[in-house]
């Protein structure tokens, strides 16, 4: 296991090339990458040759009501060079968040959310994705690499086995290939 210094975008390109070397090592074909605008995703089709990439965004309506965060003209460019596109509502908060705020109190979900959190946001994020591409059908159920990040770029990368959301606690998290030591 590899750990960064801090979080962030900074560690974007080695940490795929980290999850591309244990991908490899393994024996494994599919990466799913957290990429709110794109540039994950393109950086992980640079050095992620010869796995399947499935690229996960946030659901239409996150940061502004009926908008995507991910541009359209980017989501093609990306599906034309072989990347897999998954917009969805976030896996481990979705309508969880809205009762939150509206009633506050303690919920299930985002109490799941907080105890990955304990190992970074980017576990978090890695775990999330995941589900959110095992729901949209674009997993095969084998194991996979699963890459997520603090804010924007990625800094954890995951070697797991993937479940959708109703079969949660099915999830298992077999390696951590790299993650932030301080965060």
């Amino acid at each position: 296991m590899y750990y960064f210094d801090k979080p962030g975008k900074e560690n974007t390109e080695q940490t795929l090339t980290l999850a591309c070397k244990r991908g490899k090592e393994l024996g494994l074909n599919e990466v799913v990458v957290a990429s709110t605008t794109g540039e994950t995703a393109y950086k992980a089709l640079e050095i992620l040759k010869g796995f399947r990439i499935i690229s996960v965004t946030y659901h239409c309506g996150f940061k502004e009501p009926f908008q995507k965060v991910m541009p359209d003209d980017v989501r093609k460019d990306l599906e034309s060079k072989g990347v897999s596109v998954v917009s969805s509502t976030h896996a481990l908060s979705g309508v969880e968040r809205s009762v939150s705020k509206k009633y506050s109190g303690c919920y299930p979900v985002l109490l799941i959310a907080d105890t990955l959190r304990l190992f970074g946001q980017g576990t978090k994020v890695a775990v999330e994705v995941s589900i959110m591409a095992a729901d949209a059908g674009m997993l095969t159920g084998n194991d996979i690499i699963s890459v997520g990040g603090s804010a924007r770029g990625s800094d954890t990368a995951l070697v797991l086995k993937p479940v959708n959301q109703s079969d949660l606690f099915d999830m298992r998290i077999r390696e951590i290939v790299c993650k932030p030591r301080n965060f």
